[in-house]
Parts: C-alpha cells; structure tokens; sequence
C-alpha cells in the first residue's frame, strides 16, 4: 500500500477513536446519548477541476476560495461526514417541532464538530504536514446564505455524496448528520467520485417536500430565506437550542444511499 494510502488510514483511525471515544460526544442531560456515530472521511485533490467551478455565480459563486487560497501549498483536503446516531434519528422522525434529541445533537453537536475538527487538523500536523481548517479560521464568512467555504460542495468533490432536492448531502450513511473539512499541504490520494450527476443519490421521492414544516422545499429544490426564518422560529422556542432536521428524518436517504434512480437531473441553483 502507498505510503500515502497508508497515512490516510491512520488519520481516519485517529480520527474514528476520537469521535467514538471522546467525552464531548455525549450529552449527559439525556441520559448519556451519544451524538455521532463513526465518520465517513474522503479526500479531495486541490487542483480538482471543480474547485474553480464552485466560484460559478449559479453554484456557490465567486467568494468561494480555493484549498490553495486558504493554504498556500495546499496540495489536498480531507472532508468527513458525522453520521447523526439512530437515537437522534428515531426521536425526529414525528411530526411538527424538533426533538429535543435532534435540538441537542444540533446545538452541542455543532460544538463537538470543531473540537472534531480541531482534532483533525493537530493530526495532520502531527503527521508531519501543515493543515487549516478553513470554518474555524478568521476568514470564513457567510452572506447571502452562502459562504466562501461550502463543507456539502467540498464533500461532493470529495468523493462522499452527491446532493438531494432539500439541498442536504446524500452520502452512504445518508443525510443526517454534519460535515467539516481540512486542507494540507500533504499530498493524499484523492477519493474516486462514484458518480457522475450532482444529484445522481436522490430518488426524487418528495418525501422532504412533505416532512418540511415551513413548507420551503418544492420540487425545484429548496428555500433558504423561508428554512432560516423557521429555524429561527425555533431558537426562539427553545433557545438556545434550535434545529429541524425534518426533511432529513423519516426519508429514504436518512441513513443510507438510496438505490440509484435511472431518472437523473440537475437540481436547479445547486448543480456544479
């Protein structure tokens, strides 16, 4: 095996005892429930193709900067996907306001994805290569729903999944869950895309269209003014905790790739 190869699977080791082990994973208010289950981790090569794609206007748009812009040198990005554990799931699939489970894996679960993340970026350092990990730097920003370093877009590029019409990221242990990346100067064997349409896991099936109480996902895709303003329904309602996480419970693609429809097409303003 590449020395390479053989580099990765021990960041991903490190990475998957630190997530299963690791106190900051549990929240003691209910009963010890675990938030994460073991990460997906998939790399990205820094002169993908794609990156200059996601400064397109119609995709993310040009405020997205580059892994060589965020780290001069940067020669690869490790993306992961925090899979939400069957307890947070299950207690989300009723109807109408979030479960407190899903309010806590939300809130104290966002906490835990920088320490993760943080986590990750002293490995690699550790592993003899520079790391930056650019939604915990000074830099990152979001205007306009959109920032300059999208984890869904850079875990598409990644290898890790493909997108759904509620906009969420489809990967082999489904939707449920939470990203993050970080960008090295080491040079990593990137991931293969098993896919060749941005949309290519997602049946189409509607059922988020229906599971949305809002009502901000149709069959173009989804609104992002109308979810923001129910989320912030919802940090107002149990601050300061807030959350949905409907369209992502109670769907086919809630834990899991769905089978592949032989039906594909571009989700419009999400497409790269």
């Amino acid at each position: 095996m590449p020395s390479n190869q053989v580099l990765l699977r021990s960041i991903e080791q490190q990475l998957d005892d630190f997530v299963l082990h690791s106190p900051k994973n549990i929240v003691a208010d209910l009963d010890s429930m675990r938030i994460y289950d073991q990460p997906l981790v998939a790399v990205a090569g820094a002169e993908d193709m794609y990156w200059d794609r996601l400064k397109q206007p119609h995709i993310v748009g040009p405020q997205h900067l580059s892994p060589t812009e965020w780290l001069d040198g940067a020669r690869s990005v490790i993306s992961y996907f925090l899979p939400f554990t069957e307890r947070i799931r299950s207690a989300n699939r009723s109807e109408g306001w979030p479960a407190t489970e899903w309010l806590y894996g939300r809130y104290e679960g966002a906490a835990f994805n920088d320490v993760v993340c943080s986590f990750l970026v002293d490995t690699v350092r550790q592993a003899g290569g520079r790391a930056l990990a650019p939604a915990l730097d000074g830099r990152f920003a979001v205007a306009n729903f959109r920032s300059n370093w999208s984890e869904r877009h850079v875990a598409f590029i990644a290898g890790l999944g493909t997108f759904s019409l509620n906009r969420s990221l489809i990967t082999d242990l489904g939707a449920a869950g939470r990203f993050a990346s970080v960008v090295t100067d080491l040079a990593l064997e990137p991931t293969p895309r098993p896919y060749t349409e941005v949309d290519e896991y997602c049946t189409k099936c509607g059922a988020c269209i229906r599971r949305c109480p809002p009502l901000a996902i149709d069959k173009n895709g989804k609104d992002n003014a109308v979810c923001f303003h129910y989320l912030q329904e919802t940090q107002l309602r149990y601050k300061p905790r807030y959350g949905c996480g409907k369209c992502q419970t109670a769907v086919a693609c809630e834990a899991r790739r769905p089978p592949v429809s032989s039906a594909k097409s571009s989700i419009p303003n999400s497409s790269l």
